[in-house]
């Protein structure tokens, strides 16, 4: 008898092993298959199942873990950052929602408290549902990933209040402000705990434990620090989920963080999968197909109204109307918060047992179908933006204010669309190299702020032809794309391509397996986050052990060349530059900037004497943005002209300090 909760969880892991595998074959999302598995295992579908309570209990872990691991990929900075989506977004949603379907509560007949008990149902939506599928399609670092995340997390912090509502609702207590006053003032001080325990506490600990170089015993503490936290805050009144989260955020600020998260994952991917069998438990498939019309119209309801609300809350942050609809369409179910919040409801009679059992069915439903919605969401999206009645409120693009009050007319410039760390650093390098540039950025905030600053950037989502009209593309020579999203790199990289064939297009990926799809998209070169990342860190190692720079940029080159071609897998036209390189071994043709008091300033080709004496033949000479080909004699070098040398690797290499200064030339080199 002692063992009946193992046979049961025996039971579901064995039938959804199946379930999956099936779904696997047919490409329908794990999620759906794990609700699946959890509608045929329940009381209500196979009966293999009886004690769907304790497991419950068991899968509630998943959901702290799954918070967890969200936490740990923040940072309290970037949690900072994101006040205003969360407080003004979150809000928004979650208000709107109330609103509208407590006014259609009331519509039907539901007294007021029920009406807004009906809206405090439907203002939740799936943290662990979405969170999951956004980190499998890596889209939390999108623009409308934060967002999703920011209003999940208010929904979050606003199920307390929610809660302490509910029998205020029903008429069965008098509503106390000190019980509401009382709850803030915990909440305030777990995040004056946190802020202390990741800046003071826990790095200490996790050092100290880092020390023994003991695997079990950090995961241990990992782990401990997640649960207590978590415990803590449920014994505050506050969730559990809320206290995983806080506890993510405080070894994030440590430089574990990713150890942790090793560590973490394959519990969190466990549990999860038993949270969501545990959901799927709850349908009662008897009450479902006696009113399937009443349940699929109360679906539909809730997804489409959702989405709208959910949509418009993203455009009072001041996001356009693709994200907007990503937004609300990610997040267009029902939470699984609001299970706990129906079962308050349903103790202290704010809902009936019919209508408790229609709230379950058309809730799993909307879990059921989101996978979906998110998979489709990119192209649903794109036509609605087509619609006529939406054009106006599409609103792609709001272009830089000028001093002059007039748009720049740029030509060969580049266009940078995103501005994130590597968009900044992109910009940052242009304007020191003197290359015209503009910035295209979907963050309203963002855009304020840089614009203020004097930075070329303007509001626009880059899919839509007119922004990169409007930014230039038909006379720009480089398209820099360095946006989060991977639906939208690939969307923009297309749209590009066919507005302006000729324009050389640069993007960042994450992953070494989006080149091929991106080059067949129109990208001329596709930069994958984990290759560099490589390389870098083989500089690094070179360096540390004293390999002259020359030979380690000149490794490097080979290999991008080389390994570029050959993660393309793609047919190569011409014959390429590495191939050119073995037809002149040793010899190379290296780029030299004449530096003010270098031993060629002021002096003549002829006086310099670099092909006679030292062995180097000046091709060609940049100054003033033109580039002189071939220069005779009596061309006179100038500092800040750049020399195109072409010569054997060892005396280009020996011949450099020709050019530097004569301070520079005895320095050391980095």
């Amino acid at each position: 008898m002692e063992f009946a909760l193992l046979n049961e969880i025996v039971v579901i892991f064995c039938l959804s092993i199946g379930v999956i595998f099936l779904c696997h074959k047919i490409r329908v999302p794990a999620i759906v298959g794990f609700l699946l598995t959890g509608v045929l295992a329940g009381p209500h579908g196979l009966g293999l199942v009886d004690s769907v309570h304790e497991v419950e209990m068991v899968a509630e872990i998943g959901v702290i873990l799954l918070l967890f691991t969200i936490g740990l990929e923040l940072s309290i900075s970037e949690l900072i950052k994101l006040r205003k989506p969360v407080f003004i977004g979150g809000a928004a949603q979650v208000l709107l929602t109330i609103l509208v379907f407590a006014g259609a509560g009331a519509w039907l007949g539901l007294t007021p408290g029920q009406a807004v008990f009906a809206g405090f149902l439907t203002a939740l939506s799936s943290t662990a549902i979405v969170l999951k599928l956004l980190q499998e399609r890596a889209e939390v670092e999108s623009p409308h990933g934060r967002i999703i995340l920011s209003i999940l997390i208010f929904q979050d912090l606003i199920i307390v209040p929610m809660m302490l509502l509910v029998p205020f609702l029903s008429g069965q207590s008098q509503a106390e402000s000190s019980s509401l006053l009382l709850t803030s003032a915990k909440g305030f001080g777990v995040v004056i705990l946190v802020f202390f325990l990741a800046r003071k506490i826990v790095p200490r600990i996790l050092l100290a434990v880092m020390r023994t170089r003991s695997k079990e015993l950090f995961l241990l503490t990992t782990l401990g620090i997640c649960m207590s936290v978590a415990f803590l805050t449920a014994s505050l009144g506050l969730s559990l989920s809320l206290g995983a989260f806080l506890a993510g955020l405080i070894i994030s600020e440590s430089e574990y963080s990713l150890s942790a998260m090793e560590g973490i994952l394959p519990f969190r991917d466990v549990f999860t999968s038993l949270f969501f069998i545990s959901v799927g438990m709850l349908l009662n498939t008897a009450y479902f197909f006696s009113h399937a019309d009443t349940v699929l119209l109360v679906t539909a309801a809730v997804l489409v109204l959702k989405t709208v609300l959910a949509a418009t809350a993203a455009r009072i942050l001041g996001y356009p109307l693709r994200p907007a609809v990503l937004v609300g369409l990610c997040i267009c179910q029902v939470g699984e918060f609001s299970f706990i919040l129906a079962k308050t409801g349903l103790a202290e009679n704010l809902i009936g047992q019919d209508h408790y059992q229609l709230f379950l069915s058309a809730s799993i439903l909307t879990m059921l179908v989101t996978p979906f919605c998110i998979m489709f969401a990119p192209a649903l999206a794109d036509r609605l933006g087509r619609l006529p009645l939406l054009k106006a409120a599409a609103a792609p693009y709001r272009g830089p204010v000028e001093e002059d009050g007039q748009h720049r007319e740029l030509s060969d410039h580049l266009i940078i669309c995103g501005f994130g760390i590597g968009g900044r650093h992109l910009a940052r390098a242009a304007k020191a190299a003197g290359i015209d540039y503009t910035i295209l950025e979907m963050n309203p905030d963002t855009v304020r702020t840089q614009a203020a600053k004097g930075q070329p950037i303007a509001y626009g989502d880059a899919i839509h032809p007119a922004v990169l009209e409007h930014a230039g593309i038909h006379k720009a020579r480089v398209l820099a794309i360095v946006v989060s999203d991977p639906v939208a790199v690939r969307r923009i990289t297309d749209t590009a391509r066919k507005t302006n064939p000729s324009v050389h297009i640069i993007v960042r990926t994450r992953f070494v397996n989006e080149i091929g799809p991106l080059r067949e998209l129109g990208a001329n070169d596709v930069i994958p986050e984990e290759f560099e990342t490589s390389i870098e860190i083989f500089t690094r190692v070179m360096t540390k052990y004293m390999v002259p720079r020359v030979d380690i940029e000149r490794f490097v080159e080979e290999v991008r060349s080389e390994s570029y071609e050959m993660l393309r897998n793609l047919e190569i036209r011409g014959e390429p530059m590495a191939a050119l390189a073995h037809g002149f071994t040793g010899i190379d043709v290296s780029a030299l900037t004449v530096e003010e008091g270098s031993m060629l300033d002021g002096r003549t080709l002829e006086e310099s004497e670099l092909r006679r004496t030292h062995g180097l033949t000046v091709v060609a000479v940049g100054r003033g943005g033109q580039v002189f080909p071939n220069p005779d004699g009596t061309m006179r070098f100038a500092a800040g002209d750049v020399a195109y040398v072409f010569g054997p690797h060892a005396d280009i290499t020996a011949k450099a300090g020709l050019f530097t200064s004569r301070r520079r030339s005895w320095e050391a080199p980095a």
